[in-house]
């Protein structure tokens, strides 16, 4: 097989597709990417099992064949050639030779046979949405889900899709968000987990205009844009009832400006103990005074910020690092906390900033506070 193809072109597919790889595989033909010729058009691919990515690159080419080669080694060598046509060529029956403008280079290759075949999907269940709406779905969950192994069902993105909109949970028990988008909805009801890697891999790459196509059967997902196509195997198991957790009851509420709140809670928490991160809220009137003590080394710190705050005069604690992670991905100017007592979950909900048809539900649970 032969073909010509842009080295600049090659290479920005191919880092895509190199997120798939894992560092550590079971079977060696995971190392490298696959190459599917069919004339005009070359379809790589990259899989670890669980999750097969593949796109399809224009090249100059009247052959067909199938090869795979060395991930690491294409990957080097493409990144330190400037823009220029490169000239793909099997030599023999194991190596493939590269010519580019300063020289020749080869490389082994293996058959194309031995590389896993992704999993077909019988009739699937099929939604499209803008590609910006999901990056964003994605951007704004992904952080909150879990990294525990033995709660598989909350290392992942709740996908719950129906006729009047579209919700995406992720949770970790410690923290959740909900992100509802009612401007696009789904022909019929269903629900999956999808696993965080390739929710990674297609944050990378997703956004602009384009739609994505997701289909979806009880054990997969594919998801295909502009020249992508990513299957991936879906988590098994029942999500928990998350709106179960979200306290309906909330009279006490604090309007704040976000990013003063979100600087004062950084400076803060440099103070807090190192085992907690644990700060202190404590409302009254127009004032939040945010504080953290470190016993153990006597650090302390104490900040004032001017708020709204409506409702009893009450005092609670949060997880800095949950704080300021919801806080920093929110893109508003202020924020809602709402807050019923103070061993209750605190919601936060941006006040302005969201785009029309797009809500976002924070949870966070409290620390108890030892007086």
């Amino acid at each position: 097989m032969k073909f010509i193809v842009s080295s600049s072109h090659l290479l920005k597919q191919l880092q895509v597709l190199g997120g798939v790889i894992n560092s550590n595989n079971t079977l060696p033909i995971l190392d490298n990417f696959l190459f599917e010729l069919s004339e005009n058009q070359l379809k790589v691919s990259a899989s670890d099992l669980e999750t097969t990515m593949s796109a399809v690159v224009d090249v100059e080419s009247d052959s067909q064949g199938a090869i795979a080669i060395s991930a690491r080694l294409l990957l080097d060598t493409l990144k330190t050639f400037p823009d220029q046509p490169l000239t793909f060529k099997t030599e023999g029956s194991s190596t493939i030779e590269i010519s580019s403008d300063q020289g020749k280079y080869d490389m082994a290759y293996f058959s194309g046979d031995e590389f896993p075949k992704a999993v077909s999907l019988p009739s699937p269940s099929k939604t499209v949405l803008p590609s910006h709406v999901l990056a964003t779905a994605i951007s704004k969950t992904i952080f909150a889900a879990g990294n525990d192994d033995l709660r598989p069902v909350m290392s992942g993105v709740f996908f719950q899709f129906s006729s009047e909109s579209l919700t995406f949970v992720a949770t970790d028990a410690h923290k959740l968000v909900k992100y509802t988008r009612a401007d696009v909805t789904a022909d019929k009801t269903a629900e999956f987990i999808m696993p965080k890697k390739p929710l990674n891999l297609l944050k990378s790459v997703l956004g602009g205009d384009d739609e994505v196509t997701i289909e979806y059967n009880d054990a997969n997902a594919q998801f295909t844009f502009d020249n992508f196509v990513l299957v991936c195997r879906l988590i098994d198991g029942k999500y928990p009832n998350y709106e179960a957790v979200i306290p309906k009851e909330n009279p006490n509420k604090l309007t704040v400006d976000r990013a003063s709140f979100l600087n004062s809670v950084r400076r803060v928490s440099i103070f807090s103990s190192k085992t907690t991160h644990q700060i202190r809220l404590k409302m009254a009137g127009t004032e939040l005074n945010i504080s953290a003590e470190d016993l153990d080394f006597s650090n302390k710190a104490d900040e004032r910020l001017s708020c709204d705050y409506q409702g009893d005069d009450m005092q609670i604690g949060f997880n800095s690092r949950f704080l300021s992670e919801m806080l920093s991905n929110l893109n508003s100017d202020e924020v809602l906390i709402e807050m019923s007592l103070p061993n209750r979950a605190g919601i936060l909900t941006p006040i302005d900033g969201t785009e029309e048809g797009e809500k976002v539900t924070m949870l966070v649970m409290p620390v108890m506070l030892n007086n």
